[in-house]
């Protein structure tokens, strides 16, 4: 029998559905969790590894496919409709959701996310900050609006869509950041912070961690060496750990 069960869950939030998957410790008590965030195009698929680890040693897991985000998605929305706000909203419906399931410790709730998924957790910790535990930031993509704006500096720049990495963008992603100065909109969230981020990561420089990890009050930073923007196997599995045991130390 498995240590763990694994089930598909779908929530509906703002006329939309998310899909999702939850992997639980099949023990019959109540599990911290920790909530996952993919990336830009990325799945549910992209932490599955992270839970099962985390799963088969006792904390549940749940991973989401952002509405919008991604050409594989299995949540609605086409990736023109998506933006770093719907994906916020995708987040925060899973935490209401999350927190309310039989077989959750609900004082003990985490979120991990990775690069773009790391930005949309970061928002939405600061709105939850009597509800979540902790968070887990993986080489998280603060400079998107840094970069986006760059590219388009006026509101009249900005085209109807745009294509990028195989990913076709609508205006509301470019016209919701336009201006948007990440770190006047986080750094508040006071419980434990554990960046992870590679020294070779040439998508989001490790400045921008390193700036994040500043000025949170309680935020550490972990410097990967040789990793880029998407970890080697060995580095993944040293942060499946390292979530691992920050969870336990912070429960």
């Amino acid at each position: 029998m498995s240590n763990f069960i694994k089930n598909v869950l779908k929530i509906k939030h703002h006329g939309r559905e998310i899909y999702g998957v939850s992997y639980m410790p099949n023990n019959g008590k109540k599990s911290p969790v920790v909530i996952f965030s993919h990336g830009f195009n990325g799945t549910n698929a992209d932490f599955a590894m992270n839970s099962e680890y985390l799963a088969s040693n006792g904390v549940g897991a749940f991973c989401f496919d952002f509405c919008g985000g991604s050409v594989h998605t299995k949540s609605d929305l086409k990736t023109t409709e998506m933006s770093i706000f719907t994906e916020k909203e995708d987040l925060c419906a899973v935490i209401d959701t999350v927190r309310d399931w039989e077989n959750v410790d609900r004082d003990n709730i985490f979120l991990f996310g990775g690069s773009q998924g790391g930005l949309v957790t970061a928002l939405a910790a600061e709105e939850y900050i009597d509800y979540i535990k902790g968070i887990l930031l993986l080489f998280p993509a603060f400079g998107i609006p840094d970069n986006w704006n760059e590219k388009f500096p006026t509101l009249d720049s900005i085209p109807d869509t745009w294509e990028i990495w195989g990913v076709t963008l609508g205006r509301i992603f470019f016209e919701s950041i336009h201006g948007y100065n990440v770190f006047e909109h986080i750094g508040k969230y006071d419980k434990n912070v554990l960046i992870f981020h590679g020294d070779q990561d040439e998508i989001v420089s490790l400045e921008y961690g390193k700036r994040a990890a500043k000025l949170y009050p309680h935020a550490r930073i972990e410097v990967f060496p040789g990793e880029g923007h998407g970890f080697s196997e060995a580095g993944n599995a040293k942060v499946a750990e390292m979530t691992y045991e920050f969870v336990k130390s912070n429960i």
